[in-house]
């Protein structure tokens, strides 16, 4: 099912590159429609009771133990099922691209669909890098061919910095290999590398290849600065595309690689991993409340959202990891949604800037909710998902030490004054006469819209059905590392 789930959209890849535009629209949303079909499927028969399900498994390159090998579990699970949902809506979004380019446009969204699906269902090594690496190669295009001018720097910048932490994995990947041939039996395969006693000082040197990777995916501080420059000049679809999907890969490359193989040296990094999210919590909200453009905005945003996953993830709690990963699904809902609404807004506007808008609400009431509502998600409102994600890394975070709780809790209250301060900018006071015009959102808009706002609201008040799923894997996850959530503690001569 695995091997289907991925065929499927580069299928559509290649038979929409050759389409004229017209047909390819259809193929595009049709091929991605079928792959969310799939992908719910699936989700219908996996187990909560967690384990590798779904698994395949057959020799690729013997030379040196190389399978192709995929299996999912909770974590993979929900990331598949956040892509799958996410494509096609960025599909329709983009249905207005110029006839001359759409027809590549869509053939490169699907193809990194179907890389970013292999990533999430890979469980070998050499073949997780080598999907790994090919995400790049649509993502660069999505970037450098449609967007504002400057598009084509930002796309170099952006490939320079995953390539670079590509380069330093690759190091770590040969080193597992080297590992497990020293120990009997040279693989690439995860659950036997899991398997292996690996020195601690030498798990110290392979987790920091793997970890400057991720974290210049994800992005994290310092390794951020492609970010704000990509989501400014690409097209808001391809924003949704690189900060929604793409940049999961980070986080879950952490959970999944740095916790899962290298739990000693995992611990080891906590202190500096620590103090690198709460940079990037403090400074990605910070920056982004002087920023005039609304994408750029944005962009930044997730900065500092990041910094709570990936809290979330080295705080070493069963609160700490389901929150990290229950944000993960949560903040690619809420950022796409509040992605699309902005792209929507400089469609009609043609300028990004929060300083060109203002009083769209008394003409656009329907743009204008949407946008509060995606905006008050990415606060963490309690009713809407991300408020359950924040919460229980918060608690996580305390409970690793107040100090941590401290600075993390500064997020929500940075949140707000971003978020209600480009909606008051953009929405209210004096309709400007540029905005006098302005088209409600159409039919096709709120459909791009609706499943997204009503997700943020199901989970919000039912994140149990994710959690179902995600909370097996965090627990495996930390009782492979070895640790187990802090006992309550009781003041003394308190009842008991």
């Amino acid at each position: 099912m695995l091997t289907f789930l991925i065929l499927i959209p580069l299928v559509g890849a290649v038979v929409t590159a050759f389409c004229p535009a017209a047909l390819a629209r259809l193929v595009g949303v049709g091929f991605s429609a079928a792959t969310l079909v799939l992908a719910v499927v699936m989700a219908t028969q996996y187990d909560v009771g967690g384990g590798w399900q779904f698994t395949e498994k057959h020799q690729w390159i013997n030379l040196f133990g190389a399978h192709y090998a995929l299996g999912v579990d909770g974590l993979g699970l929900v990331m598949i099922l956040l892509t799958a949902v996410l494509v096609p809506i960025v599909l329709v979004a983009a249905w207005r691209e110029e006839d001359a380019g759409v027809a590549r446009y869509f053939a490169w969204a699907l193809a990194l669909e179907s890389a970013s699906l292999a990533v999430f269902a890979a469980t070998d090594v050499f073949l997780f890098y080598v999907v790994f690496e090919v995400t790049l190669i649509p993502a660069y295009f999505l970037i450098s061919g449609y967007g504002r001018e400057g598009r084509t720097r930002a796309a170099v910048k952006f490939l320079i910095y995953q390539l670079g932490g590509g380069l330093v994995m690759l190091a770590s990947v040969i080193g597992l290999y080297a590992v497990s041939a020293d120990a009997g039996h040279p693989t690439y395969l995860l659950g036997e590398l899991s398997q292996i006693n690996i020195d601690p000082t030498m798990q110290r040197y392979l987790f920091v290849g793997f970890f400057i990777a991720f974290a210049a995916k994800a992005p994290l501080f310092p390794l951020h600065t492609w970010l704000a420059d990509t989501t400014e000049k690409a097209t808001t679809p391809t924003s949704v595309l690189l900060v929604c999907v793409l940049d999961k890969i980070g986080t879950f490359g952490m959970i999944r690689y740095c916790l899962g193989l290298l739990p000693e040296a995992s611990q080891w990094a906590t202190p500096v991993v620590v103090i690198l999210a709460l940079i990037s919590i403090v400074y990605g909200a910070l920056v982004a409340i002087g920023q005039d453009d609304m994408l750029r905005l944005i962009g930044l945003t997730s900065l500092s959202h990041f910094g709570l996953i990936v809290l979330g993830i080295f705080v070493f709690t069963s609160q700490g990891g389901s929150g990290a990963i229950l944000y993960m699904v949560n903040h690619g809902i809420a950022t796409a949604a509040l992605f699309l609404i902005a792209g929507f807004l400089v469609q009609r506007r043609g300028s990004a800037r929060i300083s060109d808008f203002g009083g769209v609400e008394k003409v656009a009431p329907v743009l204008a909710g949407t946008f509060l509502i995606a905006g008050l998600a990415a606060c963490g409102l309690p009713g809407l998902s991300p408020f359950v994600s924040e919460m229980l890394v918060l608690i996580a975070a305390f409970t690793h030490a107040w100090w941590a709780g401290a600075v993390a809790v500064t997020a929500i209250v940075l949140a707000a004054i971003y978020v209600l301060w480009m909606y008051q900018r953009t929405m209210t006071g004096p309709t400007r006469p540029e905005v006098a015009a302005f088209r409600d959102l159409d039919r096709r808009e709120v459909g791009v819209v609706a499943p997204l706002l009503i997700a943020l609201v199901v989970f919000g008040f039912g994140p149990q059905l994710l959690l179902n799923a995600i909370n097996p894997t965090v627990d495996t996850t930390l009782s492979h590392v070895g640790v187990s959530d802090p006992k309550p503690s009781v003041a003394e001569g308190a009842d008991q």
